[in-house]
């Protein structure tokens, strides 16, 4: 079930998710501090493109709650928005419920990134 959940994510949705944590993350790159904010968004995106079989643990650390902080206020909001939004969308309809509890998902990992590991 995840290799076609992926693959109907990917042409639905997945590839818009994806595309804009590539653009965040190259804006953020721009700058040497914001350059391993970048980088993670880049793993985010990997997750985006394909989130089915996958889970995201959450740990606690000071370090990552700042940055987190940074994030949410410069790209972060946007994104979860986005990803709400479209989970929204997708759960209008009993076959799109998988697929919006996905977005859920995708917009918790939005808001506060770091920190999160994906198994």
């Amino acid at each position: 079930m995840s290799f076609i959940g992926n693959i109907i994510w990917f042409i639905f949705g997945g590839i818009i998710g994806g595309l804009s944590w590539i653009l965040v993350g190259i804006l953020w790159s721009v700058t040497v501090i914001g350059l391993p904010i970048g980088l993670q968004c880049f793993k985010l995106a990997k997750l985006t493109f394909f989130p089915f079989g996958k889970e995201v643990i959450y740990s606690d650390s000071s370090v990552s709650f700042l940055v987190n902080i940074l994030w949410l206020i410069f790209g972060g909001f946007e994104l979860a928005l986005g990803f709400a939004t479209m989970g929204l969308f997708f759960c209008v309809t009993i076959i799109g419920v998988p697929f919006g509890f996905q977005c859920f998902k995708l917009a918790k990992l939005a808001l506060m990134p770091f920190g999160a590991k994906v198994r």
